[in-house]
């Protein structure tokens, strides 16, 4: 079994809440951050934590991202210093639009528009306010970004490149524009409801928000005594090569994927005991989703507790696979699984599947409790974690 790496931060800002604890405590409880078919961070605002210039100097989901980081460097016990050098420690933070100004007019430009803009803005804050010296920059992979920046801070972890990063993905891309185009492809749902694998869903409903993490060797953090909130024990990655937006019908190169994180992580279908899915909520993506899936796991699936938490948080795009790695994490550790919120008749199309409607306990297996978390964007960019618990 390959070396996992440790997880000992998390910080989340969602339309949930601001805070990791928050996020995981309302999604278990069956609730939802979603309000008139949006899914702002409403409780969010820039200026109860961060500085007047910080707010200036970074757009909203930069903001995200740095008030997520401070929650995970403080619950990793970095606030009184790093735990080692810092041009070992890396930082990546994902995303899939970047900056992106709500009403782009050329007679609003300043000196800052372009810096805020930029794709790896959040990661150049982040590293710059704490000091990480390691190599910065941003995954754009669309909705697998989040997802990807874990993976690669977990291979660079393990090489030895780097002993500790900070890693995740941020999003604020609700605006007029971005809203629009979206609609017109058909992609967002009319009703503004977002229902995963329901036999009535008819598109997913925008959201922002932002989740890091903080990883470490697994030797590193028990050295310094640090609590261990869970494992990141595998990664699998896969293009389409297929369309622009819409997923390769066959489903198999998301398969690949998946089949690549369970390899990595030394791990069979049969040891998952929880499946966060993608889950977006338009028909197209739940049913190549659920073919890749059941291509990969077989008949392992239909008895592995499923769920999607883009139903309450709204579709996260760049941040999405962050935070809900870090939903799963926490489901694993405690044991209990977040349900689909909203699902009441799930699409019998789909196949048999072990849906997840209330909170459910989660039973442990021979390697422990272990979760698969799938990420899938635009372009193709397919993005697979196997995580643990600790």
């Amino acid at each position: 079994m390959t070396d996992p790496v440790a997880v000992t931060g998390v910080g989340a800002v969602t339309p949930l809440g601001v805070g990791a604890d928050v996020l995981v405590s309302r999604l278990l409880a069956g609730e939802t951050g979603l309000t008139d078919g949006d899914g702002r961070c409403a409780a969010f605002d820039a200026g109860d934590f961060l500085t007047r210039r910080e707010t200036r100097r970074n757009a909203r989901f930069a903001q995200l991202a740095l008030v997520a980081a401070a929650e995970a460097l403080g619950r990793a016990g970095w606030t009184e210093g790093l735990p080692c050098p810092a041009d070992e420690i890396m930082c990546v933070v994902g995303t899939g639009l970047g900056g992106v100004p709500e009403a782009p007019r050329a007679g609003d430009a300043t000196p800052l528009t372009v810096p805020l803009m930029m794709a790896n803005s959040a990661a150049a804050s982040v590293s710059t306010r704490y000091g990480l010296r390691g190599e910065s920059f941003a995954t754009a992979g669309a909705c697998a970004a989040g997802a990807q920046a874990i993976g690669l801070a977990l291979g660079a972890i393990r090489r030895g490149e780097v002993t500790a990063a900070v890693v995740g993905g941020a999003e604020a891309a609700s605006v007029p524009l971005v809203r629009e185009s979206f609609a017109q492809a058909g992609a967002l749902s009319p009703t503004g409801r977002c229902v995963p694998f329901g036999a009535d869903r008819d598109g997913f409903v925008m959201g922002e928000g932002a989740g890091i993490l903080v990883l470490e060797s697994l030797a590193g953090a028990r050295a310094r005594g640090a609590e261990v909130l869970g494992l990141v024990r595998g990664y699998g990655a896969s293009s389409d090569a297929h369309h622009v937006t819409a997923p390769s019908p066959d489903g198999v190169p998301a398969a690949r994927a998946i089949r690549r994180a369970l390899a990595d992580a030394g791990v069979g279908a049969e040891d998952l005991r929880y499946v966060n899915a993608h889950g977006t909520g338009t028909p197209l993506n739940d049913e190549a989703e659920i073919r890749s899936l059941r291509l990969a796991l077989g008949d392992a699936l239909e008895s592995v507790p499923l769920s999607s938490t883009k139903a309450a948080t709204g579709h996260l795009f760049g941040a999405g696979g962050a935070v809900e790695a870090i939903a799963t994490l926490a489901a694993l550790r405690e044991a209990l699984a977040p349900p689909t919120y909203g699902l009441v008749r799930p699409d019998e199309r789909l196949g048999t599947l072990d849906h997840v409607r209330t909170a459910r306990a989660l039973a442990p297996g021979r390697h422990g409790a272990i979760g698969l978390s799938d990420s899938l964007g635009f372009g193709g960019h397919n993005a697979v974690l196997v995580l643990g618990a600790p």
